[in-house]
């Protein structure tokens, strides 16, 4: 990713951008023993398949567009759909993802027909750490947040719209604060057995990783290495979702 190159990316029906993540290698968890002790050990993870990920978090009127209904707290304003949507539970974002992927089955991008899914915790520390190893993609101080995310200090006890901070070094907004981001990985206390790029699946677990703090959270849960987790059925309205788009390996054959 150290290019100097455009990354690649492309915009869907809605105006929502997605951008390229290459594949590389990052440490993943607490580097420095200061961190919450379920982001340790730090391990090295490889992320060895590219991914296209959301610049922005799904907003309520892409949500609304897709399943003809809006759950989220934050409706008021005439700038409410391009807020976060929230209060949407795992089986809420699965319904979405179908409906999504039904719809879409034949739409191409970039030439390419795809899938949508969540990402899995490790891409999502990833893309958030873009190439960085510190408490955030900007640094260590707690005075620099109020630039990149909104948090419990700066949101005024409401979402925002998306894409209003600064975005990390990589292109991609809002990834600390304005809403936790449901993973697809299992929850587990630990990164003891290490990480792979895909998500991680234990059965009969129903806690699932969230990931990037809140409106409501303190600055230390916004932080790239924050972990948290949720129940399946948990709504609330401080999460929501951000999407990957991913080619399938069964491509349609090129016409004349």
């Amino acid at each position: 990713m150290a290019s100097s190159l455009p990354t690649p990316f492309f915009s869907d029906a809605h105006g929502s951008s997605y951008r390229l993540v290459e594949p590389g290698t990052f440490q993943m968890g607490d580097v420095t023993g200061k961190g919450n002790p379920n982001e340790q050990p730090a391990c090295v993870v490889d992320i060895t398949q590219p991914f296209f990920l959301g610049e922005r978090n799904v907003t309520q009127a892409f949500w609304h567009d897709v399943m003809g209904e809006n759950p989220s707290k934050f409706q008021e304003g005439w700038s409410a759909g391009l807020r976060p949507v929230e209060n949407i539970n795992m089986d809420d974002v699965s319904l979405f993802l179908d409906r999504l992927n039904q719809r879409d089955s034949e739409v191409m991008y970039l030439g390419l027909v795809g899938r949508w899914r969540l990402p899995s915790e490790s891409e999502w520390e990833y893309a958030s750490r873009a190439g960085t190893q510190g408490r955030w993609s900007f640094g260590n101080k707690d005075v620099e947040l109020d630039e990149h995310g909104w948090h419990a200090g700066n949101s005024g006890g409401t979402t925002r719209e998306v894409g209003l901070k600064k975005a990390n070094p990589w292109g991609f907004f809002d990834m600390n604060g304005l809403v936790q981001e449901w993973c697809a990985d299992h929850w587990v206390k630990s990164y003891a057995d290490g990480r792979l790029q895909s998500p991680l699946v234990v059965n009969d677990v129903r806690k699932y990783v969230v990931r990037g703090g809140a409106w409501f959270t303190e600055s230390d849960s916004t932080r790239c290495g924050a972990r948290s987790f949720a129940d399946r059925d948990k709504r609330s309205d401080g999460l929501g979702l951000r999407l990957v788009w991913e080619p399938l390996d069964n491509q349609p054959a090129p016409t004349n």
